[in-house]
């Protein structure tokens, strides 16, 4: 049976807005519905504090018009009519779209066009988490051929090594013994993009960086 409110702007039709809704969430049934646009739209605004209910029911619309058309509003002026103008028209409006078959659910199933846009996104936001899943900390030892080897040349190629993932940080000579002095570097990675053995085997002591490179060591590894 139809459900009839009238003069929802003033303060008595908004009471019997509150005790239609009272352990309600919606205005008819389970679900949001055309009745809860309907009579959105003959409300102004936000019921106050008097009105629990209403105002909860409110907030409830309002959320899942926004999540529906995300975009942000400015405002739109209808000269011509007030509040009580827009309130009686809404009900003899909103008939007219419940009778038309071309009327736009706003709450309908999405095409395939926004089914796969909306999957899309959803894989794209899931691969930018994955790969800032997890980053770590890790402290090598970096040792040159003997102390004629160049340690500012072995730190430059060193840094030369770039990839998707990789930060290199800071550094200072540790001395080892004979003269010799050990390159000890700081490094990030985001851990599902590099591997520090790959990193040691496939460049650090391959050409041509292992003209100055002879040897690298993991001193720490810490998760970040």
């Amino acid at each position: 049976m139809a459900v009839t409110f009238t003069d929802l702007h003033t303060a008595d039709g908004l009471k019997s807005l509150e005790q239609h809704l009272s352990g309600k969430t919606y205005v008819s049934g389970n679900a949001i519905s055309k009745d809860d646009i309907k009579v959105f739209a003959a409300v102004p605004s936000k019921p106050g504090a008097e009105f629990p209910n209403a105002a909860r029911w409110y907030d409830t619309v309002a959320a899942a018009l926004a999540s529906r058309f995300p975009g942000k509003a400015v405002g739109v002026n209808l000269p011509g009519g007030g509040a009580a103008s827009s309130a009686a028209a809404a009900a003899p409006a909103a008939k007219d779209a419940d009778e038309d078959d071309d009327d736009l659910d706003l709450f309908g199933d999405e095409t395939e066009e926004d089914k796969k846009a909306a999957d899309e996104r959803a894989a794209s936001k899931a691969s930018s988490k994955k790969k800032e899943s997890g980053k770590s900390s890790v402290l090598l030892d970096v040792k040159p051929w003997d102390d004629e080897t160049d340690m500012k040349k072995l730190e430059e190629s060193v840094r030369s090594v770039q990839m998707e993932g990789l930060t290199w940080g800071a550094s200072k000579l540790v001395p080892v013994g004979y003269g010799i002095k050990k390159l000890q570097i700081m490094l990030t990675i985001v851990d599902d993009l590099v591997s520090v053995d790959s990193l040691i085997e496939e460049h650090l002591t391959e050409e041509p960086i292992n003209e100055f490179v002879q040897s690298c060591d993991i001193v720490a590894f810490n998760k970040i």
